[in-house]
C-alpha cells in the first residue's frame, strides 16, 4: 500500500472542507453543553444537534469522497481525527456534566490515541484505511453517545438509561477489539515494507 495520492486529487476539495467543517463544530458542540451545564434545556438540545449535524458532515465527506474520487492523504488522516475530537469531547463532557463512568472515556480515548500515535508511526509505510469493524465502531460510539446526549430518560422513564449503557457498553467492546485488529495490520504493514527492503 502506498502513501501517495494521484497528482490531479487537490487536496483542497468538498470532501476535506466537510471534514473542516466538523472540527469547527466541536467547540460549538462543547460550548452548548457547558451552557446548559445539565438542566436538560434548549441549549442541551442545540447541542444534540450540533453533534448530529457533525456526525451527517462524517457520512457526507465520505459518500462525496468515494463517488468523485476524492480520496487524499490529508482525508485519510483528518477524517479520522475529526471523529475523535467530536467523540471524545462529548464523552468527557458527558462524565463531566452527567456522571458517566470515567473508565468509558478512558478505554475509548486511550485506544483512539493509541492508534492515532500509531498512524502516524506507520506513515512511512502506507495509510491504513478504515475497516469494517471500524465502521461499525464508529456507528456504535456514535449511537450510544447520542442516547446519552438526549435527554429522554426524564420523559421515558429510566429504562432509557440502561438501553444508553448497553449501547455504550456495545461500543467499548467494538473499540477494543478493532484497535487490536488495527495493531496487528499495524505491524503486519511494518514487517512487509521491511520485508522488500531486505
Amino acid at each position: 500500500m502506498t502513501s501517495s495520492q494521484p497528482a490531479d486529487i487537490p487536496t483542497l476539495n468538498i470532501a476535506n472542507v466537510l471534514t473542516v467543517i466538523r472540527v469547527l463544530l466541536v467547540p460549538l458542540f462543547v460550548w452548548l453543553m457547558l451552557l446548559d451545564g445539565g438542566d436538560y434545556g434548549v441549549a442541551r438540545w442545540m447541542a444534540v444537534l450540533a453533534f448530529a449535524v457533525a456526525i451527517y458532515t462524517d457520512k457526507l465527506d465520505g459518500d462525496i469522497a468515494r463517488k468523485r474520487g476524492l480520496i487524499t492523504n490529508f482525508g485519510k488522516i483528518a477524517d479520522p481525527i475529526a471523529d475523535k475530537l467530536l467523540i471524545g469531547s462529548a464523552l468527557i463532557l458527558l462524565c463531566i456534566i452527567d456522571g458517566m463512568a470515567w473508565w468509558i472515556t478512558i478505554v475509548i480515548l486511550g485506544r483512539e490515541l493509541l492508534i492515532t500515535l500509531l498512524r502516524f508511526v506507520v506513515i512511512r509505510y502506507g495509510v491504513i484505511p478504515a475497516s469494517r469493524g471500524g465502521k461499525l465502531k464508529t456507528v456504535l460510539q456514535t449511537a450510544a453517545v447520542l442516547l446519552y446526549l438526549m435527554p429522554l430518560a426524564v420523559l421515558v422513564g429510566g429504562w432509557y438509561d440502561i438501553v444508553a449503557f448497553l449501547a455504550m457498553l456495545a461500543a467499548v467492546v467494538v473499540t477494543v477489539v478493532t484497535g487490536v485488529d488495527y495493531v496487528v495490520q499495524a505491524m503486519r504493514m511494518r514487517s512487509d515494507a521491511k520485508g522488500r527492503k531486505s
